[in-house]
């Protein structure tokens, strides 16, 4: 699918909060949400040149979908993020290994338990001696997936244990073999996917202490969605009946070979360059929608009115005092509540509004910078206050100013990598993407790398050729 058509796709509204199986029926599509890098429940492979989603999970997601007679809806998220999903309406259901913890159900429903899977933990070969269980880890320092069950577990049961959560397995595996940790706490699925398909690592069993409501993986609704759960859990009741499981199971095993056939970054060149084209889409959008609200922004700041000069200051001081990423969350998770806004468009609109802050401070300061004595003379020659900006201010001041705004063009190009959180498939994403097939973290990166490092370093000869060329005009 191309850019600007996934640009201009117009999504069915997602319902949030108590959920019934006729609305959902009424709106024809099921959207789940899943973080697609914990095979073999859900992980990604490239078919016919296209990224899917699939495994056990997407299986179990297909069959509620085929039940209730619609279409199933993937959508890739955060770990951390899909419950944040779940309640802003991002998505109508959770399945992603999720445990139903007691502390989960107060803000969610949650299906009858669909797979019951023990709890591993993940280490390097050359340390399998050293831990037998839990308890070998005591005082050590241990990685988990950020806000998962396995966080929890392994902050109960591992004593004086240091927690290091990270958002990826991948990135986990990754610290695991550069000693950053020691172990990483996985669902047995997971550690023996990884454990079979690279040789330095090695599983072993966590022995933990596992109550009732800690045991096995279920689906997560909108809290107050009882017709929805009588579905589920039918559909889970035939999927244990008829034995699926294992079928679906072994068929991701299928699918985790097509990755592992052939892992040279070479073999995965599609995945970098729609990850690229992602990327300058993004940063040539933001960049001119940056400019044009900068530009504004930079002229109220200038006004004489003073609420229009309040206002300006205001959204700038507000912008440039809050992270990016928190920006880019709240207008896809927070306004989506109202506005049901796809992940890239919410990824355009929040790294936009943040440039143009930046580039308003970069316009002002250059115009601020041209002597007033030009001003007064043009003034005296005749000239209106606004030809005199345009024809004597404004061409002095971009002269000045290029370089800042050059600078801010290139951080665009690795800022807008933080949209990957909530599933724009950026460079960054098709990176985790490719760390996930391969089982391989320092070679994605790397490649990745040198691609920031070609596009940035082009960009920059482009812009120092344009200010060559202006100081010479």
């Amino acid at each position: 699918m191309g850019l600007l058509t996934f640009f201009m796709i117009q999504q069915q509204p997602v319902l949030a909060v108590g959920q019934s199986v006729s609305q959902v029926q009424a709106k024809k599509t099921l959207v789940l949400g899943t973080s697609p890098d914990y095979a073999p429940y859900e992980f990604l492979v490239n078919k016919n040149g296209k990224n899917k989603i699939v495994g056990m999970d997407i299986q179990v997601a297909q069959k509620l979908a085929d039940d209730l007679g619609v279409k199933l809806v993937v959508k890739s998220m955060d770990f951390d993020a899909l419950l944040v999903g779940l309640e802003t309406g991002k998505v109508d259901m959770v399945i992603s290994a999720m445990s139903p913890t007691d502390e989960r159900s107060k803000s969610v429903d949650f299906s009858n338990v669909y797979y019951l899977g023990g709890q591993s933990i993940l280490v390097n070969k050359a340390d399998a001696k050293i831990y037998h269980s839990k308890n070998s880890f005591k005082g050590q320092k241990v990685g988990v997936q950020t806000g998962s069950f396995q966080q929890t577990l392994a902050k109960k049961q591992i004593k004086d244990a240091k927690i290091t959560g990270l958002a990826k397995v991948p990135d986990l595996v990754l610290a695991l073999k550069s000693h950053k940790i020691d172990g990483i706490v996985a669902e047995e699925p997971v550690a023996t996917a990884y454990a079979s398909n690279d040789p330095d690592l090695v599983q072993i069993d966590g022995k933990f202490d596992l109550g009732a409501d800690m045991q096995g993986s279920a689906i997560a609704f909108p809290k107050d969605s009882p017709t929805l759960v009588a579905v589920a859990n039918k559909s889970i009741g035939q999927i244990k009946k008829q034995k699926l499981i294992p079928q679906y199971l072994k068929h991701a095993g299928q699918l985790m070979k097509i990755n592992t056939h052939n892992t040279s970054m070479w073999h995965y060149w599609a995945y970098f360059a729609k990850g690229i084209g992602y990327t300058l889409f993004i940063t040539i959008v933001s960049i001119a929608i940056g400019i044009l609200i900068g530009g504004l922004l930079a002229f109220g700041r200038l006004a004489k009115n003073k609420l229009v000069r309040a206002l300006a200051v205001m959204y700038i001081e507000f912008v440039r005092g809050t992270p990016l990423m928190i920006q880019i969350m709240f207008v896809y998770f927070g306004i989506g509540l109202w506005i049901n806004i796809p992940a890239l468009v919410a990824g355009v609109i929040a790294v936009s509004l943040n440039s143009a802050a930046y580039v308003a401070e970069i316009i002002r300061s250059g115009i601020n910078a041209i002597d007033a004595g030009q001003t007064e003379a043009s003034r005296s020659l005749g000239l209106s206050q606004r030809d005199t900006m345009r024809y004597i201010v404004l061409p002095q001041a971009l002269k000045n100013i290029w370089p800042a705004l050059g600078n801010e063009f290139i951080s665009l190009i690795k800022e807008s990598s933080i949209v990957s959180i909530i599933g724009v498939t950026d460079l960054i994403y098709q990176l985790k993407v490719v760390q996930s097939a391969t089982y391989k973290g320092v070679a994605p990166i790397f490649v990745a790398m040198v691609i920031y490092f070609i596009m940035t370093f082009s960009l920059s000869k482009l812009l120092n050729h344009v200010e060559r060329k202006m100081q010479h005009a």
